[in-house]
């Protein structure tokens, strides 16, 4: 017999109030919540299957070297992150600024060639005498120059060509403001016509900028001059362009 008011039915008190719910309410065995390490296993499947984010460059890599000054046209590499950065080596900067060099040159109307005569046939054969045979002539600097462009390198024979104009310069603000261009032209690693120096005359280079005189970059063209001597000028007494002008100038020459 059940007592006045109590209720016909035992009624399940809700969870969390102390009291015991009902066997029908609780969870049983097929339940869809994970729980416990069945989460755990989920998260851990998720991250391996979720691709990482490539790490950005290091901006150490863009300025290392560098003076510390910026040309108003020179404007420092985005460094951004995310998914869609771009992830290039400096080897790959290097080898994509060498491909992009003779396109640049072009485009910033750079003349093709100094002004000079023909050269003869006994000018031709002098130059593979020696380089600085070779070197003495504006008509063996413009053939090697046209070599130099087929191995994107033609920077090296612009850059000893504009040292050898700044040491003819005597005003001192034309001689600071060639040297400044120079240095962001030749010099600076933000330059898709950077030549190749080492680590010692870039730090004689970085002293010399404080105050630019006629011979600022004198190790430095010594430094690319004996580059061109002993790396490019072998390949070019073997290439078609000397090959072809040697073999053009002694037909004419029998001709006559």
């Amino acid at each position: 017999m059940r007592g006045a008011g109590e209720p016909p039915f035992p009624v399940a008190q809700p969870a969390g109030t102390g009291g015991e719910a009902c066997e029908d309410s609780r969870p049983g065995p097929a339940a869809d919540t994970p729980m416990g390490s069945e989460r755990t296993e989920i998260r851990k499947r998720q991250m391996a299957t979720t691709p990482e984010t490539p790490a950005p460059p290091d901006p150490r890599d863009f300025i290392l070297n560098f003076m510390g000054r910026k040309s108003s046209h020179t404007q420092m590499p985005c460094i951004c992150s995310g998914p869609n950065v771009n992830g290039l080596t400096v080897r790959n900067q290097e080898e994509e600024r060498a491909r992009r060099t003779s396109h640049e040159l072009q485009a910033e109307g750079i003349p093709n060639c100094e002004e000079s005569p023909a050269p003869t046939l006994e000018e031709v054969n002098a130059w593979a005498q020696s380089f600085d045979k070779l070197m003495l002539t504006p008509a063996g600097r413009n053939a090697f120059r046209e070599f130099l462009r087929t191995e994107f390198s033609e920077e090296n024979m612009l850059f000893w060509m504009a040292c050898e104009e700044l040491k003819q310069e005597s005003n001192k603000s034309v001689i600071e403001e060639k040297a400044r261009l120079i240095y962001e032209d030749y010099i600076s690693i933000l330059s898709p016509k950077e030549v190749s120096l080492d680590s010692r005359v870039r730090e004689v280079i970085n002293r010399n900028m404080l105050e630019p005189s006629q011979h600022t970059f004198d190790d430095a063209q010594l430094q690319i001059y004996t580059l061109m001597h002993r790396d490019s000028y072998p390949r070019f007494m073997n290439s078609a362009i000397y090959k072809d002008l040697l073999q053009s100038l002694s037909e004419k020459s029998i001709e006559a």
